[in-house]
């Protein structure tokens, strides 16, 4: 069997009003992306399913999604409603990514779902999107209801990045996306707990869609752009990932809190700020080496190899991330579209 073309989007945080989002959007059409990730956090960005719509509206070809929406803040029947809206206007161009919360979550003092909620919440979801009819239990006692108007097209993805999770979503999910970056190392086991899942379910782990999220940058100067990732590597080894980071010769070692960023690492306000925040843990060394193994920083003929590697090893897309959750990849679409993509 041939192997598809990879696939190569861009995120872009709902940051603006949307018909000034649908605009960076467009370029990203034009610019010869194949896909478009709006992540979901209420507080932080505006409603990703009001961007949705209108990028729907005001494009042709680019595929939509979202990278990531939840199952906590969002209830299963709300999400149901706002995806099929969403694909009418968009026929074929549509993937529902779903995630446990994250940033959707802390900021509102819940909890993330766990892998039992997330496997009923996307059985749920796909039953509601068929069409068939589901009960409901809560305050008012059980009730048994449908969604009016289906769309059982709509593929659903999960997000994933430990072991329990990565095998749900190989067994059950449409697509997976994987949230180990590009580094050989990590995105190898990754993929092997998706193949397990897959085969838990009883089904060809070369037929589930692997979406690989990266943070990228045009550059000739990968020292000074790395320095600029401090903030993402120190929470990852804060949250966990710091044996995975481990794994490619990178050690940092977190403490569980972190004064002074707001609303965390990833998403900080003052960006700056949380650079020379997390200096104190994450030497310039570290965030080089972290930018090598597990990012896409370098030439446009640099970054143009390791997408081709990349797919080599079956990865099937990728989308793109900039430094920044409140601002537009311009910048970024401008770099990769000149230099990038044509020379894949």
């Amino acid at each position: 069997m041939l192997q598809t073309p990879l696939r190569v989007g861009i995120r872009i945080p709902p940051c603006d009003r949307a018909d000034r989002i649908v605009d960076t959007v467009r370029r990203a059409e034009e610019s010869g992306f194949d896909d478009v990730w709006f992540p979901d956090s209420q507080l932080l960005w505006r409603d990703v399913f009001t961007t949705l719509t209108a990028a729907a509206l005001g494009t042709e070809r680019i595929g939509l999604g979202t990278a990531v929406t939840n199952l906590v803040t969002r209830h299963p029947a709300v999400v149901a409603s706002a995806a099929r809206s969403v694909a009418e206007l968009a026929p074929g161009r549509f993937t529902l990514g779903l995630g446990v919360g994250n940033s959707s979550v802390g900021p509102v003092g819940l909890r993330q779902s766990t892998t039992a909620a997330m496997r009923e919440g996307l059985a749920l979801l796909r039953a509601l999107l068929a069409g068939e009819d589901r009960d409901f239990t809560g305050p008012a006692g059980t009730v048994r209801s449908r969604l009016r108007d289906p769309r059982p097209e709509v593929p659903l993805h999960m997000a994933a990045s430990g072991p329990k999770n990565l095998r749900l979503a190989g067994e059950i999910a449409d697509g997976v996306i994987l949230l180990s970056g590009v580094s050989p190392r990590t995105l190898a086991g990754a993929t092997a707990q998706v193949r397990a899942g897959a085969e838990t379910g009883g089904r060809d782990a070369g037929t589930v869609p692997l979406t690989v999220s990266a943070y990228c940058a045009v550059t000739d100067d990968i020292e000074a752009a790395a320095r600029q990732i401090k903030p993402i590597c120190a929470s990852i080894a804060q949250n966990g990932g710091a044996p995975f980071l481990a794994l490619a010769d990178v050690h940092v070692d977190m403490p569980e809190v972190v004064e002074g960023v707001y609303p965390d690492l990833v998403h900080a306000e003052d960006w700056d700020a949380a650079v020379k925040i997390t200096s104190e843990w994450v030497s310039d060394e570290a965030a080089l080496r972290f930018a090598e193994e597990f990012c896409l920083f370098g030439t446009a003929e640099q970054i143009a190899g390791r997408l081709r590697a990349l797919h080599a090893t079956g990865v099937n897309g990728v989308f793109l991330q900039h430094v920044g959750s409140y601002d537009p990849p311009a910048e970024l679409i401008e770099a990769v579209g000149a230099s990038v993509l044509p020379a894949l």
